[in-house]
C-alpha cells in the first residue's frame, strides 16, 4: 500500500489517543472493581442485617414478656379468688385445704413466671443496647458508602469526560487520514493494542524488537511512501528519522531519499 509518509504520521497520533481510550477503560474497570467500595458495601449489608435479625430478637422477646405478664396476671387473679373464697366462710375444711395448696401451688408458678420475666428483661435490655450500637454503625457505614460512592461517581465523571474530548480527537484525526489507511489501522487494532509504532533506529516501537542490519535493508531501500508493516508484531511501522516538511520540488524528494 502506498500513502503519503506525512498521512502515515498521523497513525501515530491516531494511536496515541486509543492508548489514551484503553488506559481511560482500564481505570473505568477498575474503579467498578474497586475493593474499597465493594468492601464498603459489603459491610453495610451485614450490618443491616445484623439489626434486621436484632430487630426481630427484639419483637420475639417482647412477645415472651407480654405473655410472662399476662400469665402472672392470671396466676394473680386466680390467687385472689382463691383468698376471698377462704375468707368467705363458705368454704369446707376439705376445699379450704385445697385452696391452701393450691393458693402455695400459685405462688411457686408466680415465682417462676417472676423470674422468667426478670430474665427476659436483662436478655431484652442486652439485645436493645447492641441494636442501638449497630444501627449507629449503620450509619456510620453508610456515610462511608456515600463517601465512596460520591467520590467514585466524580473519578467516573472524570473518565467519561476525558474518554468523550478523546473519541472527539480521535473522530477529528481520522478525517484527514486517507480512508485506506485508517481501514488497515482499524483491522490492525481489532487484533492488537497497537497497531502503528514509531520505527526508532532499529527497533519496532510496539514490540520493542530490533531488525537486524539485514532486515532493515528493505526498509531502508522502500518508498518513503511505502507503508510498511513490522514482520513480528503485524503493526504499521512509522519512519519518523526523515525531514517532516513535504518536498515541494524533484530537489527535495531527491533529498529525502538519503534518508531511506
Amino acid at each position: 500500500m502506498k500513502a503519503d509518509l506525512f498521512d502515515q504520521r498521523r497513525l501515530l497520533e491516531l494511536q496515541a489517543v486509543d492508548t489514551q481510550l484503553s488506559q481511560l477503560g482500564q481505570r473505568r474497570r477498575k474503579l467498578d472493581a474497586d475493593p474499597t467500595f465493594a468492601a464498603a458495601g459489603q459491610r453495610l449489608r451485614v450490618l443491616a442485617d445484623k439489626a434486621a435479625n436484632l430487630s426481630g430478637d427484639l419483637a420475639d422477646l417482647d412477645r415472651d414478656i407480654e405473655r410472662v405478664e399476662r400469665e402472672v396476671e392470671l396466676v394473680t387473679k386466680r390467687a385472689e379468688s382463691d383468698r376471698a373464697r377462704m375468707a368467705s366462710g363458705a368454704a369446707t375444711a376439705k376445699e379450704l385445704e385445697g385452696l391452701q395448696s393450691e393458693l402455695e401451688s400459685l405462688a411457686r408458678r408466680q415465682g417462676t413466671l417472676e423470674d422468667d420475666e426478670i430474665e427476659l428483661m436483662e436478655r431484652r435490655e442486652g439485645v436493645e443496647s447492641e441494636l442501638a450500637e449497630t444501627r449507629r454503625q449503620v450509619e456510620e457505614a453508610r456515610a462511608v458508602l456515600a463517601d465512596a460512592e460520591a467520590d467514585r461517581a466524580g473519578q467516573i465523571g472524570g473518565i467519561d469526560a476525558e474518554t468523550a474530548d478523546a473519541r472527539s480527537t480521535r473522530e477529528a484525526l481520522a478525517i484527514n487520514i486517507p480512508d485506506r489507511l485508517v481501514e488497515l489501522y482499524e483491522r490492525i487494532h481489532a487484533k492488537q493494542p497497537v497497531a502503528a509504532a514509531e520505527l526508532v533506529g532499529r527497533r519496532c516501537g510496539s514490540c520493542r524488537i530490533e531488525k537486524s542490519p539485514a532486515d532493515m535493508i528493505p526498509i531502508k531501500s522502500a518508498p518513503i511512501d511505502e507503508v510498511l508493516r513490522c514482520e513480528e508484531c503485524g503493526c504499521v511501522l512509522i519512519r519518523t528519522e526523515l525531514p517532516q516538511s513535504k518536498p515541494t520540488t524533484l530537489a527535495s524528494e531527491e533529498e529525502l531519499k538519503k534518508y531511506t
